[in-house]
């Protein structure tokens, strides 16, 4: 029997909605809350590595996942020039092993949509327009208070509420994002044909332009610069004076860079809680727990596996105790923390103009720690 009856979890992004499909598959009461009143049906695209593949795979959701995205197994490194030269073209390490593609992108809200409709099929509720306010912990189960007046208890509480969490900040954990200097324009627009990878360029009026293919007719398309206050409304015309700088595929995507397309701009965060992601009853994951720019593609990754540990505990055990807190602690804290400082340190390089960074040395030994699984 498993350690817990009833689970309430805060979030239904991918770490809570995760958690909720497993804990729901074994038999636990799972409910899912929700500060957005409704479904969340926009944003851009999102780059799935293949530690984060084997985990959606584990989910049951894997074949509908790669029938909406776009999977490959190499990267594309062009030059800043007006030809958009091609330099390499890298085979990237499969971190799921040799049956999965090693990346995946696709369109973020259709793998909320994947992921949701697998929660509710395997039993899970979610119950919207639940923000939380307060948290109550008896020892023996704790009481979720929300801001519509209601209350509800369970035997525990995962905080799967993202960046500003507000289970973090309830339970006492006083550690929130920084910037770390850099910004981002995405771009959710047309696949131009030659798109079939992700391509980097590293240099020009960029310290990144790159870009993902989504599915067949789309991509997300990125531009990471210094960060500066920028207005979002003036997002096509500024996107489009920086690709005016790179070739190859970015003709294509700068003339598709209009008013119609899905554009946003966010500054690059970092935060990692560096000790127990518990007080007693109450525990965070995902980027509630850790959060770094998307420098190394691993946000996604790290929070699935978040979800399928702690489940996988809490399953395994007959009752809540310390050692499965820690035994959760020791399995997730080195990993993320890793992958952190990483992404971190390959935009401090970039920040700093050091042109002799061991850049291939950092990947490749990140990417075979993340091919052993969680």
């Amino acid at each position: 029997m498993a350690a817990v009856q009833t689970v309430g979890i805060a979030g239904a992004g991918a770490a809570g909605l995760a958690a909720a499909i497993l804990l729901a598959e074994a038999g636990v009461d799972v409910e899912i809350l929700e500060k957005a009143s409704e479904p969340q049906v926009l944003g851009s695209g999102i780059t799935l590595q293949g530690n984060a593949l084997r985990i959606l795979r584990q989910l049951g959701v894997w074949d509908q996942v790669e029938a909406k995205g776009y999977s490959f197994s190499n990267l594309g490194l062009r030059a800043p020039d007006p030809a958009g030269t091609v330099i390499a073209v890298l085979e990237d390490i499969r971190t799921g092993g040799e049956d999965l593609p090693a990346t995946l992108g696709m369109y973020r809200p259709d793998l909320t949509a994947i992921l949701r409709e697998r929660a509710e099929q395997a039993g899970a509720r979610i119950s919207y327009g639940k923000s939380v306010t307060e948290i109550a912990d008896d020892g023996g189960s704790v009481t979720v208070r929300t801001a519509d007046g209601t209350a509800a208890s369970y035997d525990i509480l995962i905080g799967a509420d993202g960046l500003h969490s507000a289970v973090r900040r309830a339970i006492g954990i006083d550690v929130e994002p920084r910037p770390t200097g850099m910004g981002i324009w995405r771009a959710f627009v047309e696949r131009p044909e030659e798109v079939v990878r992700t391509d980097l360029t590293y240099g020009g009026p960029c310290f990144i332009a790159g870009y993902c293919p989504t599915g067949p007719d789309t991509i997300y398309a990125y531009l990471v610069e210094k960060a500066q206050e920028r207005k979002h409304g003036d997002g096509p015309r500024i996107m489009a004076e920086l690709a005016a700088a790179y070739g190859g595929p970015w003709k294509e995507i700068r003339a598709n860079l209009d008013h119609s397309a899905r554009i946003n701009y966010t500054w690059f965060t970092t935060h990692l809680v560096d000790g127990p992601w518990n007080r007693g009853r109450t525990v965070i994951i995902g980027d509630a727990a850790h959060s770094c720019p998307p420098t190394v593609a691993q946000g996604a990754a790290m929070a699935l596996e978040d979800a399928a540990v702690l489940a996988e505990l809490l399953i395994q055990a007959d009752e809540i105790t310390e050692t499965l807190w820690k035994e959760f602690t020791d399995r997730r804290l080195d990993r993320a923390k890793a992958v952190v400082t990483a992404s971190v340190q390959l935009g401090q390089w970039m920040l700093d103009g050091v042109r002799d960074a061991n850049v291939p040395g950092l990947m490749n030994s990140l990417s075979t720690m993340l091919k052993e699984p969680a």
